[in-house]
Order: C-alpha cells, then structure tokens, then sequence
C-alpha cells in the first residue's frame, strides 16, 4: 500500500506520517486527539484521497449510540406494514437499516472509515465497538446472519479531548496527539490553503538607498545616472518580492520616469512621499555629496515631485523621528488593510 506524506493541501509532521502509516499496515485504528480545528477530520479525507479509495464518515453526537454503526431494526414500520397488509414484511431484512460499519465492511475495495469526534458520545460508546473493531465482524440477531469485512477499511477515530476514553479501547488503538503546530509548520499551513496572503502580509526588509549604492557600486548624480540607478533598485525589490518579502525602499527619486516604471512593473507598489524642503536639508550639511555634485536633480535640475502618492508624511526636519516613523507605518498598515505590521529587518 502506498505511504501516505504531506499532500498539497495537508502538511503533516513526521510524527503523524508515521502514525498514519503504522496504522496501515498493522490494519489497527488510528486514534487522534487533538484539539478543535487542528485538522483532524480533514486528515482523514487526505488519507482516502492518497490512497484513492471513498471516506465513509459516522459523525458521533451525545446520543448516538454503537448499535446504530452496526444496523437498526425497524420494528415500527414492520408494524405498520403488517397492519396494511404489505407483503415485504414476510422478509425481515426489509426493515434492516444498515450502519456505517456495515457499508465499511460491504465496500467493495478497502475505504477510510471516520469515527468523528467520538468523545462526544457516552463513556460506554467505546467498549461496546471493542469486538467489532478487533475482528471487524458483527452478528445480526434477527436474520440471524455474521457479518464479516470484505476488506479491512482503516479506521480513524478523532476525539476533541473533552474526557477520557476507557483504557481498553485505547489499547486496541495506535494513537496520536495533534498539537498546535509550531511556527514552521504553521506557515507551511498558511501557504498552502492561503497561498496569496504570504506574499501580502509577509516579512519586510527596509532597503536603504545609500547603502545599496555602495554595496552595488553605483556612482553618478546626474538625471541620468538617477534614472539608471533607480531601475536597478527596483529590480532588486522586485527580486525580493517574487520571493514573498515585503520591502520598504528608501530612496530619493525626484523623477516621474522611474516611478512611472515602478508602478508598471511591481505587484501592490506603495509610493510613499516624505515631504521635505530641500533648503532646509542642504542646511543640516549631513551629505557632503550635496556640495559636491552641481548636476545634482532638486538642487540645479528641478525635481519632479509625485502627483498622486499613496501616502504623504510631512517632515520639517523638527519632527520627532519616532513619531514620524509611527504614523508611517500606521498609514501602510492602513493601505494594507493589516493593522500589524511585522518588525523590520534592515540591511
């Protein structure tokens, strides 16, 4: 029989592969517990679908009660027919309503059969399966008949952990506990039942112009030398974000060309204008590059400034540098529709 693994749409842990698996091939329930939500039903339906074969479920309720996976009599409608004078009563297996495990024995090739939540259901619930489930036959007493699985179907049994279950029971089970996934096998989760929300509300790096510039080796002021330098940091971004990052870019673009190409060529592109006096940032003399180029665009070539950003933050360069930074991110997380944002990651 074929292993089952992680599918496309299930990540299971090695442990649980192995669960699985063991059950299988020793042809022994598989008891999971676990907690609402962890998958356990869903895990079920994966395992039918790796092995090709149908999923006969038997969801368990407080009142639900063994002998009905098995078979009900339906005394009452017998009853009625006799007084109709209804010739079907003659043949008592007219009034035979089949179980779950009964359609899991009579299946034609090996199925999954799911005991859903079975926790659910009274204390005895358990033990009155014990035979069944061992030998995987059942006597009907009123056709007088043994009823015997054609082909052993793998059992799974799922419990929410709302009380114990008799010890009997679980000695006859191989059994496996579903934690909370931890952080790598919860993003492997998201990425695959939501493979569009990495990619929007993933990690984010902030990217630092100047530094880039020198790591790149990029030189050059000029309108020309900015248009060819912003097209190569773009690409960078964009090579970024392929890969599922969210990248602030800080950078001084002051013309529309480069903008105009970002916007074309980056997915969920977010312009984000600091505005800012030139004047005043040639008089902090923190950039010794300012004095040095005359071709520099906004001191000798007019800058072209962004006609429709996404978002505006205006800094006299007498703001409070924390408090700039707070109402930046809380207009992205605004645009983004996510109120949280992740840290950032500098390089």
């Amino acid at each position: 029989m074929k292993k089952f693994t992680s599918t496309n749409s299930y990540i299971a842990t090695h442990d649980l592969e192995l669960a699985v698996n063991s059950s299988m091939i020793l042809e022994k329930p598989l008891l999971i517990k676990g907690e609402p939500g962890t998958g356990k039903t869903l895990l079920a339906e994966e395992i039918a679908k790796s092995i090709d074969t149908n999923i006969i479920k038997w969801h368990i309720k407080s009142t639900t009660k063994a002998q009905q996976g098995l078979y009900e009599y339906d005394a009452i409608t017998r009853l009625r027919d006799s007084q109709l004078g209804d010739s079907r009563i003659q043949d008592i297996s007219n009034y035979i309503v089949k179980g779950k495990l009964w359609e899991a024995f009579e299946a034609k090739k090996k199925v999954v059969l799911l005991i859903d939540e079975i926790d659910k259901a009274d204390i005895e619930f358990p033990n009155d399966l014990l035979l069944e489930l061992d030998k995987m036959e059942f006597y009907v007493y009123e056709t007088k008949e043994n009823i015997v699985a054609k082909n052993r179907p793998i059992v799974i049994i799922t419990s929410n952990n709302e009380k114990e279950l008799p010890d009997a029971f679980l000695r006859r089970c191989i059994f496996h506990y579903i934690k909370f996934p931890e952080r790598d096998t919860m993003e492997q989760i998201i990425a695959v039942h939501f493979p569009k929300i990495k990619k929007k509300y993933g990690p984010t790096i902030l990217l630092d112009g100047d530094k880039c510039r020198k790591i790149m080796d990029l030189n050059g002021f000029t309108y020309k030398d900015r248009l060819s330098n912003s097209k190569k940091y773009i690409k960078l971004a964009k090579l970024l974000t392929d890969q599922s990052i969210n990248v602030i870019f800080s950078l001084v673009c002051l013309m529309e060309k480069p903008r105009t190409w970002n916007k074309k060529n980056i997915n969920n592109y977010l312009e984000i204008y600091i505005k800012t006096d030139i004047n005043k940032i040639l008089q902090k003399k923190k950039k010794k590059i300012y004095k040095k180029n005359k071709n520099l665009v906004g001191i000798n070539i007019k800058p072209e400034f962004p006609k429709k950003p996404h978002i505006i933050i205006n800094n006299n360069l007498n703001n409070n540098l924390e408090k700039l930074k707070k109402e930046l991110l809380n207009k992205i997380a605004n645009k983004l529709k996510n109120k949280k944002l992740y840290k950032f990651k500098k390089i």
